[in-house]
C-alpha cells in the first residue's frame, strides 16, 4: 500500500489550502473608505466699481457692484469683478459689452500687471474701433479701479497684435482710458 503522508501529497495540501485561502481574500469586498467631510469656504461680500457704456457707445459709465469671494486677495477680486463685467449691467441706462452668456476672461495677476486672457470669441465680435475701444478700456478701468498698473490682453492665451483695429502690443494703462 502506498504512504498517504507522502512529502508530495503534504506540500500538495499546503498548496491546496493557500489557493483557498488566497481565493477567499481576493473575493472579500473592500472596506468602504469613509467620505470626506465637506468644508464649506467663508464667502465675503466686497463691492467693486465696474464700468460699462453708455447706450451710444461714448462714454463709461460706473456701476458699484457686490461680489462674493472666498480669498480676500487681488487675483480672486479681479475674476470676480470681471465675471460680474461679463454678465452685464443692472442699470437699464448702461450697456454690457459682450453678449449675454459669454464667458467671462481669464485674469492672472503677476507683480502688480494684470493678464487678461479673452476666449477667442472676443476676436469675432467685429465691433469697430469705439466698440472695441470701450470693450478694453471697460475691462481696463475695472481692473486698475483694484489697484494695479496696466492690462495686457492675450486672445485664446496668445499674445495677439490687434483686436481688430486696436494694437495689443503693449499694457493698456489708466491713461490710455482716461478720456472716457
Amino acid at each position: 500500500m502506498k504512504r498517504v503522508f507522502s512529502l508530495f501529497n503534504v506540500v500538495t495540501l499546503v498548496l491546496l489550502g493557500a489557493s483557498v485561502l488566497a481565493l477567499q481574500a481576493v473575493k472579500r469586498t473592500p472596506d468602504t473608505p469613509e467620505a470626506p467631510k465637506l468644508e464649506l469656504a467663508q464667502r465675503t461680500a466686497l463691492k467693486v466699481k465696474v464700468y460699462f457704456t453708455d447706450p451710444q457707445v461714448q462714454a463709461l459709465k460706473a456701476e458699484t457692484r457686490t461680489v462674493q469671494v472666498t480669498q480676500q486677495d487681488a487675483g480672486t477680486l479681479a475674476q470676480a469683478a470681471l465675471n460680474v463685467w461679463a454678465g452685464g449691467p443692472n442699470d437699464r441706462d448702461h450697456l454690457g459689452l459682450v453678449p449675454k452668456g459669454t464667458a467671462a476672461p481669464k485674469v492672472y495677476l503677476r507683480s502688480g500687471h494684470y493678464y487678461v486672457d479673452m476666449p477667442a470669441t472676443y476676436g469675432k465680435l467685429r465691433y469697430g474701433t469705439s466698440g472695441e475701444r470701450m470693450l478694453l478700456c471697460s475691462m481696463t478701468r475695472t481692473l486698475l479701479g483694484l489697484k494695479g498698473q496696466d492690462v495686457t490682453f492675450l486672445l485664446d492665451g496668445k499674445n495677439i497684435e490687434t483686436l481688430g483695429h486696436l494694437d495689443l502690443r503693449e499694457a493698456f494703462t489708466g491713461r490710455d482710458c482716461a478720456d472716457q
